[in-house]
């Protein structure tokens, strides 16, 4: 399998990276404690699905980000501790990691490209079924939502699409209308200029201003965001992302590779490659307003691809039973021990039964 355009991977810059902590010590696992791993039929597609936690405790359905970045390959290092309080599900989104790899074509073309676009409108449906497949296999009444930046898009359209299939939505990083690149390349063109970079000024020089027709421009820009990013934040270290044995292996990475390429591709979109972008269609500040359950946003300082200004306005113009904003001077877009903290500390909150 290989890809027609050079791997983005841009996923990384929306991928949710979370503070390990020391796993808890369980006893002999008992009738309550389950683990599951394995393809689950949503919406006719076979999605990879993982379960781990007490079956009594409250249900958590994480939405990575990307759109390719999966959490599976990493849920065991990361999430030890939450799995003693809450029930852990990750899923990989239609078009990535293990999802993509049961399906991927033999080569990334055009015409694949075309033939098997990603939207927003079809991955809430595939959200919302996974919903209700847990609450039936589960037992549960309703569940917890959890969206970071792409996951936070699916997470808002389900949340005030079916609210009664949820306790409460939690975002973090949460896209509002990320489709202004011009913006971003001004903000990053003007920390660049004042750090004197050289390098990342001739980079940005060479792409000139958004709007750009292909998704690797894009990925371009998404770099040099990064970087600034991650000068003035606290950053994930890079053991965070050390992949369960079962998934180190060539063709999981394979698959997470391409996906990330796939799912970006439609995120953005591409002129050239016939694809359309799914962020062009998201505009919460005119038409999703109203939630029916309590919602906590989580937002760093330094983010510069869902900035605080976007979020703040959004979050306050929405209207829902229970709303909190907690604002992290030392994060950026993604996650570190503050994010985890204040995630944590919110899961606790929510009244789940």
């Amino acid at each position: 399998m290989k890809a027609i355009f050079l791997p983005l991977s841009i996923a990384a810059l929306l991928f949710i990276c979370i503070l390990p902590i020391p796993a808890q010590n369980k006893d002999a696992r008992s009738t309550q404690w389950i683990s599951e791993a394995q393809f689950v039929s949503i919406n006719g597609l076979e999605q990879w699905i993982t379960i781990k936690g007490v079956r009594s405790k409250p249900v958590i359905l994480l939405w990575h980000g990307g759109p390719g970045s999966v959490m599976s390959p990493y849920s065991d290092n990361l999430y030890k501790e939450l799995e003693k309080d809450f029930v852990i599900v990750n899923w990989d989104q239609r078009g990535a990691g293990r999802t993509f790899g049961k399906y991927a074509p033999d080569e990334l073309t055009p015409a694949y490209l075309q033939a098997n676009p990603l939207s927003v409108e079809q991955m809430a449906a595939d959200g919302i079924q996974v919903s209700e497949y847990l609450i039936k296999h589960l037992g549960k009444r309703k569940i917890i939502l959890f969206g970071t930046s792409w996951g936070s898009v699916l997470g808002v359209t389900m949340a005030t699409k079916r609210p009664d299939l949820y306790y409460a939505y939690v975002g973090h990083s949460q896209l509002v209308t990320p489709d202004d690149d011009l913006l971003l390349y001004n903000n990053v063109y003007k920390l660049a200029k004042q750090n004197n970079d050289q390098e990342f000024l001739k980079i940005l020089d060479d792409l000139g201003t958004p709007p750009y027709d292909k998704a690797r421009s894009v990925g371009k820009l998404f770099r040099v965001v990064k970087k600034y990013e991650k000068a003035h934040s606290t950053p994930a270290p890079s053991s965070w992302f050390t992949e369960a044995p079962d998934y180190n292996n060539a063709k999981d990475s394979l698959n997470r590779e391409l996906g990330d390429d796939y799912s970006f591709v439609n995120f953005v979109g591409d002129q050239q490659l016939g694809v359309k972008s799914m962020r062009a269609t998201i505009h919460f500040l005119q038409n999703n307003l109203q939630f029916k359950i309590p919602v906590y946003f989580i937002q760093g300082e330094h983010d510069l691809l869902t900035s605080k200004e976007k979020t703040t306005a959004y979050f306050n113009k929405l209207q829902a039973p229970e709303k909190e904003y907690f604002l992290l001077p030392t994060a950026a877009h993604g996650f570190n021990a503050a994010v985890l903290e204040t995630q944590y500390k919110v899961f606790k909150r929510i009244k789940a039964l």
